[in-house]
């Protein structure tokens, strides 16, 4: 069970342990769904539309984007920036985890409310992300710039990322889009562990003996979909943190199209409804969703599954 639950059944897994396990499950996860991440940070960051019928497009499609990223930039390029972003899934999958827990556990002993309740979850999963986000935004920063790089690329390594972006853009630019970040990021994780919560227990109502059986597929299952709900309802905030996250690298962008440059997170919102539309704002939505599916799923698949291994080697030795 994610989150302080008094009556899971003999459940003492530690704070470490639960920072462990919150590791490794984003540690895990990030491996699997990087070339789903790279596409739809393209998409994100395309000022034209997302269609075939647009001649300055160079990406339309999860398939025509992934065959043209391959012929042109190697299938490596599908991790690009994956050290920065393991580094972001490790730390932030820890503090997250942790966080959470400690919170609902906090509620719990206040007695303010059921710790396992909707809003709680909601609160506490919003409060704990955004603890998380303040923690490794820096680094989600990096990740984002390797990942919009093309060819040939401006920043070679890690060290000449950092390096070279603290002396041009100042210590500040670690920080970019951070304010649309905590906004979109206090709900959509928010969402996920409430969702996550609530559709287990639609699950475990639906079918009784099977919610049993498969704890793994029913983890799976219910995060895929808590994923889906909590990314849908959040998305427009996702795009904008990844436009604002790139100011300041038009150089870079000049091979995938029109650039923009943006004044804050109101007249990034502005120019993008004004130039695109509406359905700019949900530009590479297909890739994210299946992207958030993925990611969510396993996130919570692979924690639970930890904790759970966890307990039972305590319990064994004992």
């Amino acid at each position: 069970m994610v989150g302080y639950d008094p009556r899971a059944d003999g459940r003492n897994v530690s704070n470490l342990e639960v920072a462990v396990a919150g590791s490794v499950s984003g540690l895990v996860t990030r491996v699997l769904i990087s070339p789903l991440d790279v596409i739809k940070i393209r998409f994100q960051l395309q000022i034209e539309r997302l269609s075939r019928s647009d001649p300055n497009a160079k990406y339309h499609g999860i398939l025509q984007a992934g065959r043209q990223i391959w012929q042109e930039e190697g299938p490596t390029a599908f991790w690009k920036g994956h050290i920065p972003a393991q580094l972001l899934s490790i730390g932030y999958g820890a503090v997250q985890f942790l966080s959470f827990e400690v919170l609902t556990e906090l509620v719990h002993r206040a007695s303010v409310r059921d710790a396992q309740d909707f809003s709680v979850h909601f609160v506490c999963g919003g409060l704990s992300a955004c603890v998380a986000t303040l923690a490794v935004h820096p680094v989600d920063v990096l990740r984002t710039r390797f990942a919009a790089q093309g060819e040939p690329r401006v920043y070679k390594t890690l060290r000449n990322a950092v390096v070279t972006m603290y002396r041009t853009e100042g210590p500040l630019v670690f920080y970019k889009g951070l304010n649309p970040t905590l906004i979109a990021i206090f709900p959509y994780a928010g969402f996920q562990f409430s969702f996550y919560s609530s559709l287990k227990h639609a699950y475990e109502w639906a079918m009784p003996a099977e919610g049993k059986k498969n704890e793994n597929f029913k983890n799976l299952l219910c995060g895929s979909g808590a994923g889906v709900i909590s990314k849908t309802l959040t998305y427009p905030m996702d795009l904008f943190k990844k436009r604002l996250q790139v100011g300041g690298f038009e150089q870079a962008r000049a091979s995938f199209g029109q650039v923009r440059s943006y004044k804050g997170l109101l007249d990034c919102a502005r120019q993008v409804l004004r130039e695109e539309g509406a359905q700019g704002c949900f530009k590479g939505l297909a890739p994210s969703l299946l992207k958030a599916a993925l990611s969510t799923g396993f996130v919570f698949f692979w924690y639970e599954l930890f904790c759970n291994l966890f307990h039972r080697v305590k319990k064994a030795d004992s």
